[in-house]
């Protein structure tokens, strides 16, 4: 593998601009792409990448998403790769041609047509999607964190939720202002800290008709018998109590049976009355992994994840990687560092095959330890046989994600918004909050006998 017929440069394309893809694009853009040895092109359905860890931060309010979402397409301007926007839908093994589908905008309009990239080099890393292993009412009564849109719709839901307790007359339903998190991993756990956090901010702007410590529930539901079941017990203790003083319910051994409408119903009949339901227990492959087994006889595991040698390649297609959560490697668990990680070893490999130098061994995933933050300034931490918590656990995991961050300017960015967090008593949230504040307010002014949507989604003063 090298240079190719009529001196052209190697096509390597990636599908996926995740945390693995992203990594992936940037290193190889700033190694081949920059020295012309390759023309790197990087495949994603949007036009910005956020680090799926922080969408908790999304879903919360805490986060200002412009501040810390990365521009594939000035990140590929600054690294030497192409950026094309679209969804792959096929392949063509024998003539090395991804499909890609037509992306069509919001209002429905064509932005770009069906196309077909040719490569020499694919790497897969479309990453995975949550699974609800067939639970009843899931897919009508929960909602999930897969994406920036799916933590925004949350963030409105909740807010408007907030409002529309303020507005009315009547007292609170059972359900009313409950939210239950399905999934005490970390996703689930830094979920519920930061929305105990933010909904009080949120209260604290004028809802005074809402009493944030009686009336705001928060639940988390786990089937495992403890919390951070990836965590050894001691962490996994520690956050238990940290959640508890919070006063956030914690149901451990508790394996849903089916979301309702209003809440949530345990196999031992309980039922958890709420408002909002947020599934954040269980993954499996994308579905783009059963179009690489019927066009590559590839295999998959029972999580839909496609089987790979220890070189991260398909058996009898060494020219096509699969990277990160899609990948079925023994022993790397289904987290961001383990994208990246494959991502790094796909990239040395491939350095390796165009510029004719030994391979490196193959791939050996080394586990960096686990994190989750708790509440403000607070986290757990497992770093090797270190376990931190609190404030230096909390600085750990801010140390750690600048590093998996993909880019130098991104790093600064990052941080440059994290001073000014700090420096400042506020957070991203209130601006958004304030806003909507002003809206109710203007609607009190307006009288009874109006109705408004202060943002996208329901009502939020009823008609009397």
């Amino acid at each position: 593998m090298g240079t190719q017929a009529g001196n052209r440069p190697h096509r390597i394309v990636i599908v996926g601009g995740g945390a693995g893809g992203l990594e992936l694009a940037t290193r190889l853009g700033d190694t081949l792409g920059r020295r012309g040895k390759a023309d790197v092109t990087l495949i994603d359905r949007n036009r910005t990448h956020i680090w799926k860890p922080k969408l908790h931060e999304i879903a919360a309010g805490s986060m200002d998403i412009g501040d810390h979402e990365v521009g594939y397409l000035a990140q590929a301007h600054w690294h030497r790769f192409h950026f094309r926007i679209g969804e792959m839908t096929g392949l063509d093994r024998a003539k090395h041609l991804v499909h890609v589908a037509p992306f069509v905008d919001a209002d429905g309009q064509e932005v770009t047509p069906a196309r077909s990239f040719p490569y020499d080099t694919l790497i897969i890393s479309v990453g995975s999607q949550s699974n609800d292993f067939g639970t009843p009412g899931v897919r009508e009564n929960a909602m999930k964190l897969e994406t920036p849109a799916d933590a925004r719709r949350f963030h409105v839901r909740m807010v408007n939720a907030c409002v529309r307790a303020h507005a009315q007359r009547t007292p609170l339903r059972p359900e009313q202002l409950h939210v239950a998190i399905i999934g005490a991993g970390a996703t689930g756990v830094e979920l519920a800290a930061e929305l105990h956090h933010t909904t009080r901010e949120v209260v604290a702007y004028g809802l005074d008709r809402v009493d944030a410590d009686k009336d705001i529930k928060l639940s988390v539901i786990e089937a495992a018998p403890r919390v951070l079941p990836a965590l050894p017990e001691r962490l996994s203790s520690s956050t238990e109590k940290l959640l508890r003083s919070l006063g956030i319910d914690v149901h451990t051994n508790a394996r849903v049976a089916e979301v309702l409408p209003g809440g949530v119903r345990l196999a031992d009949g309980r039922l958890l009355p709420a408002e909002l339901v947020v599934w954040a227990a269980g993954v499996k492959g994308s579905e783009l992994g059963k179009v690489l087994a019927d066009q590559t006889g590839a295999e998959l595991d029972r999580a839909g994840r496609v089987v790979v040698e220890e070189n991260l390649t398909l058996p009898g297609h060494p020219e096509v990687f699969v990277i990160g959560d899609m990948a079925f490697v023994p022993g790397v668990p289904g987290v961001a560092q383990g994208a990246i990680q494959g991502a790094r070893y796909a990239a040395d490999l491939i350095n390796s095959r165009i510029q004719h130098t030994a391979a490196p061994q193959p791939f050996a995933y080394k586990d960096k330890g686990s994190m989750a933050t708790i509440a403000k300034f607070k986290a757990v931490a497992l770093i090797g046989k270190v376990r931190l918590t609190g404030f230096l656990a909390w600085v750990a995991w801010l140390f750690l994600h600048l590093l998996y961050i993909a880019g130098f300017k991104q790093r600064v960015t990052t941080l440059l918004s994290w001073a000014l967090t700090f420096l400042s008593n506020g957070r991203s949230q209130l601006v958004v909050t304030n806003q909507q504040m002003v809206g109710r307010l203007a609607l009190e002014k307006l009288g009874t006998n109006v109705s408004g949507r202060l943002i996208e989604g329901d009502d939020v003063a009823p008609r009397e």
